[in-house]
């Protein structure tokens, strides 16, 4: 796969007036009266045009809706709704030039949640009106399937394989509504229980091909995990690489450190200090780290794949690499804002 090697440039929102915004949002998830009265309130504040309004559907993630508010030339796309919806505007927005805001409206907003943009929706999208545009790398997922095709889809967090993806595919999207990451217990304790791994052939950056047995992979382009879990300490949204981790415990106890490590990672990663902390601790046996700008896997049986939660089937081989810099994100207080650290290529 040859990633793209364009790059989006940063810039500031412009003030003049007579712009328009588009707004695309997932109906189910959003407070739809109280998002046109905070867009509504922002636009006329600047002298836009009156925003256009498109809605995703049973049928259609976000991705028709966003080709059809392109077409007038938007100066901001804003997107409202979970991680599922803001991935498929995505895969038509990148490379087009023009910045995405995200008001986020899902049960993990794990995105949002790296960019520090869980700001309150009238935040948000007051954002979209005046915050600074930032480029983030963006993942792309070539997936085989056991009848031989194959076909390229793009994420922006992170692309879980086995039992991740088992989770994203069985675990009620009523109850994740209901009662957020706590619905993923039981089919977490099903896999303790059973001790499901399957075997993987993976390379990375077209190194030596390594050979292992696993309960899950996670290649991510952001490392935190719902509840603020640090699944991914060094992953960052743009820095040119994909962090990965292969889950492979063995028994109660095992688990039981991964969760822990998980746990005290999302609290250290707040401060300096917690920091310094987390990246002198040493590595736990069950989980397996490397980095790369590719990562290829092949597997001895189907294996159900995720990308930003939603559902993609089973797999029989992915490869995974990157856009750097292809999505411009509207953040608030650019002097401010920190996405990662600084690049060769920022």
């Amino acid at each position: 796969m040859s990633p793209y090697r364009g790059r989006a440039r940063s810039r500031t929102a412009p003030p003049t007036s007579g712009e328009r915004a588009v707004v695309v949002v997932n109906p189910v998830r959003t407070d739809i009266a109280r998002l046109r009265a905070a867009v509504t309130l922002e636009e006329r504040k600047r002298g836009w045009q009156p925003h256009l309004w498109f809605e995703t559907t049973a049928d259609d993630a976000g991705g028709q809706a966003a080709r059809a508010a392109l077409r007038y030339g938007p100066a901001v796309v804003i997107v409202a709704g979970g991680d599922g919806t803001i991935r498929a505007v995505a895969e038509v927005v990148e490379r087009s030039g023009t910045p995405l805001a995200i008001v986020p409206a899902g049960t993990g907003n794990l995105l949002a949640r790296d960019l520090g943009l869980l700001t309150g929706l009238e935040a948000s999208v007051r954002t979209a009106f005046t915050g600074a545009d930032r480029p983030i790398d963006v993942g792309v997922a070539e997936l085989e399937r056991e009848d031989g095709t194959v076909s390229t889809h793009l994420f922006l967090v992170m692309t879980g394989i086995g039992l991740d993806a088992s989770m994203a595919t069985g675990t009620s999207t009523t109850l994740k509504r209901r009662i957020g990451w706590l619905a993923y217990v039981d089919p977490i304790s099903r896999s303790v229980l059973g001790n499901q791994r399957f075997s993987l052939h993976y390379r990375v950056d077209g190194g030596p091909e390594r050979s292992i047995q696993a309960h899950t992979v996670i290649v991510g382009n952001c490392g935190t995990l719902t509840a603020g879990m640090l699944l991914l300490p060094d992953a960052e949204v743009d820095d040119g690489l994909l962090d990965v981790v292969l889950l492979r415990p063995e028994g109660f106890w095992q688990w039981l450190e991964v969760g822990s490590r998980l746990t005290l990672g999302g609290l250290l990663k707040r401060t300096d200090r917690g920091r310094v902390v987390l990246r002198a601790a040493p590595r736990l046996r069950a989980m397996e780290y490397v980095r790369g700008a590719r990562f290829a896997a092949r597997f001895d049986s189907p294996q159900d794949i995720e990308l930003d939660g939603d559902s993609f089937g089973a797999v029989t081989a992915a490869r995974i690499g990157l856009r750097p810099g292809a999505l411009l994100v509207r953040r608030a207080d650019p002097a401010s804002a920190r996405i990662g650290r600084p690049t060769a290529h920022a």
